[in-house]
């Protein structure tokens, strides 16, 4: 009975051991890929805003509201994905200012009111351009688009 005690206890010693290596193993595995994985710049976050910006502005003036919808919900994820990826830098502290003025355009689109979608639009331009400013980066200062992004997208809404 004491050899079979003695002989399940060397197993079990013998499991935990390799179970600690491997254990070990995968954690060095994580902190490798934590090291080695994509984290975007700062500034692949403000081009991608820049665009769905400009793209909002095309979807809401045409009164393309569905697309409207999904252009304010892409900006919006965009924003919020800056703290997450960027906590290092100051401006992830800041982007909080543009969820009032976020929310404002999303009512607009739902409400499917040009004018008031104007109104909201325009103070989300002016608040990214005050963010810009208090990070000392003014020089950087954004506007209602004139022109659309890209010519080969249609924002006028499909009435069919």
């Amino acid at each position: 009975m004491k050899t079979l005690f003695l002989f399940l206890s060397a197993v079990l010693i013998f499991i935990s051991c390799n179970r600690n290596d491997e254990i070990e193993q995968l954690k060095s595995q994580i902190d490798s890929l934590k090291q080695n994985s994509y984290k975007p710049g700062f500034g692949s976050f403000m081009s991608n805003i820049q665009v769905h910006h400009a793209k909002l502005w095309f979807a809401g003036t045409n009164e393309n509201w569905q697309l409207a919808e999904y252009e304010a919900h892409e900006l919006t994820e965009n924003v919020e994905a800056i703290p997450k990826f960027r906590p290092d830098r100051k401006e992830s502290q800041l982007v909080i200012m543009l969820y009032p003025v976020l929310d404002s355009v999303k009512l607009s689109i739902q409400q499917k009111n040009p004018e008031l979608f104007k109104i909201s639009y325009a103070s989300l331009t002016n608040t990214c351009n005050n963010c810009h400013k208090q990070v000392n980066y003014g020089f950087n200062n954004v506007k209602i688009p004139d022109t659309p992004p890209f010519t080969n997208q249609v924002f006028k809404a499909d009435n069919k």
